[in-house]
């Protein structure tokens, strides 16, 4: 008695290869079956809320009238070829608070219209924003 299979008038024939397409390369036919990424973009959202910003800190009239004291003696050892640190606050783009940042450099300009520092490498730290000011 001959067994026969379901497949047994087909299995032989020759691997069909299409006029139309072309024959996929095995990397793409790989790619087909990676992992889906159903939470694109998830990650980075969660990265962003637990991304620490600080909050500014309010400068009573004394630090203010202090900080003007020490702008004006940064650009006058500016003029002497002396350096000044400058720290500021510098607000974030996507979500409340921002970050401190500090800057050691020569004054080139002082624009009291913009109310903008600008250091010799192009800094411009808004005046509003200054919190510290080292003048040696």
């Amino acid at each position: 008695m001959k067994v026969t299979h379901a497949y047994d008038d087909i299995i032989d024939l020759p691997h069909h290869q299409s006029s139309v397409h072309p024959h996929m390369p095995l990397a793409d036919r790989a790619a087909q079956f990676s992992p889906f990424a159903a939470l694109t973009g998830h990650e980075a959202a969660i990265r962003e809320t637990g991304r620490v910003t600080e909050r500014e800190m309010d400068l009573d009239e004394n630090m203010l009238e202090e900080l003007e004291e020490r702008l004006h003696l940064a650009e006058r050892r500016s003029k002497e070829g002396k350096s000044s640190t400058f720290t500021w606050f510098v607000p974030d783009e996507r979500k409340s608070g921002g970050a401190y940042v500090s800057r050691t450099g020569r004054i080139r300009k002082v624009k009291e219209q913009e109310r903008v520092v600008i250091l010799e490498d192009r800094t411009r730290i808004p005046v509003g924003n200054i919190t510290g000011i080292d003048a040696g």
